[in-house]
């Protein structure tokens, strides 16, 4: 995080655990207010690549499960990075800047994932970079974000999946009432937080969070790297694989799981009764007599207490109920609805 802006969130009244900021206010308040009001986080502390050169279009449709080829301005892209056996190195959203390409992942798999795409450049004319601190994003969410969008930042609410505005002020629709703006620079950043901070609450790192697994939006870090093919955290329902497209890492397991119908686990929404729980926990099942039938993606309080999480699990598991967190005999894993219908 840029020490400038470090300081101004501290200013602002932030608690922060390195470059994360946990909270602003009692949690219970901003647990409260990330379902029923308009909310103000900052997600900085994600990573931004930027690949750009004349071959980087090619670049990037030869690595990743998406079509990037088909990209057009203006529009952001769900994609994921595979290894050579299908399973996900990373899930991210791309979009496309004039002649480059901005790649927003979590930061804990930002440093291999470049590195591994580095590796296969090559003679391709194509530049990786690290942009994370080139510029200050803020989550905007709720009832009003739309209207204070176009009020603020003088650009009318992009729609989800796309973008709008330029340098120095970028806004993503992240989907309903759900933006990121993208401020190029400290003082343009700090503008745009006291015009939004009147009209909203301000809500740490793990609210905004909550607002992604509640739109089933699976975050691969550290814990879950290679554990999942990209049709068990449902990125073929985010639009996040294109079937038809030509090879790319992992590609063969990838169309043999879709066309074979082998997929035996998916993800699911999940309440937990629990305050601790985080990414990497394993999940159990009475069907499977003490082996994991399942292991959380990401996690983070719930405004209805507990834990809200995204899980891949065993289908039949899932289907046959009960699950139970950490042990066959730990607290009971609740299914909730999806924003998406699974097959």
């Amino acid at each position: 995080m840029i020490p400038a802006w470090k300081d101004f969130l501290l200013d602002q009244g932030a608690v922060l655990d390195g470059d994360r900021v946990e909270h602003f206010s009692d949690i219970r308040v901003e647990l409260s207010a990330v379902r029923n009001q308009a909310v103000l986080a900052d997600v900085s502390n994600s990573a931004l690549l930027v690949a750009s050169g004349e071959d980087a279009a090619s670049f990037l449709h030869g690595q990743f499960t998406n079509d990037v080829l088909k990209l057009a301005a203006g529009r952001l892209q769900w994609n994921g990075y595979c290894s050579p056996k299908g399973r996900l190195l990373a899930t991210f959203l791309l979009w496309k800047e004039g002649d480059h390409y901005l790649m927003q992942l979590p930061a804990t798999v930002q440093e291999p994932v470049q590195k591994r795409l580095g590796m296969f450049v090559l003679r391709a004319k194509v530049k990786l970079a690290d942009a994370s601190t080139a510029s200050i994003r803020l989550g905007l969410a709720g009832a009003g974000a739309a209207a204070l969008i176009e009020e603020v930042c003088k650009v009318g609410a992009p729609a989800p999946r796309s973008l709008a505005g330029a340098e120095p002020i970028t806004v993503l629709g992240l989907g309903e009432n759900r933006y990121e703006i993208i401020a190029a620079g400290v003082e343009i950043a700090q503008r745009l937080w006291h015009a939004l901070a009147s009209h909203v609450v301000k809500v740490g790192a793990g609210r905004w969070d909550w607002l992604g697994i509640r739109a089933g939006e699976a975050q691969i870090t550290k814990p879950t790297q290679e554990q999942f093919v990209p049709q068990m955290v449902n990125l073929d329902w985010l639009g996040g694989v294109n079937f038809r497209k030509g090879c790319y890492p992992g590609q063969e397991i990838v169309a043999r799981t879709q066309y074979l119908g082998r997929l035996k686990r998916r993800m699911y929404l999940v309440n937990i009764d629990t305050e601790g729980a985080a990414a990497g926990d394993e999940l159990f099942s009475p069907d499977l007599e003490g082996q994991a039938c399942g292991m959380l993606v990401d996690a983070a309080p719930s405004p209805d207490g507990g834990i809200d999480a995204l899980a891949v699990m065993q289908i039949e598991s899932a289907l046959n109920q009960p699950v139970h967190f950490q042990s066959p005999t730990g607290p009971l894993a609740r299914l909730l609805p999806l924003p998406y219908a699974l097959p």
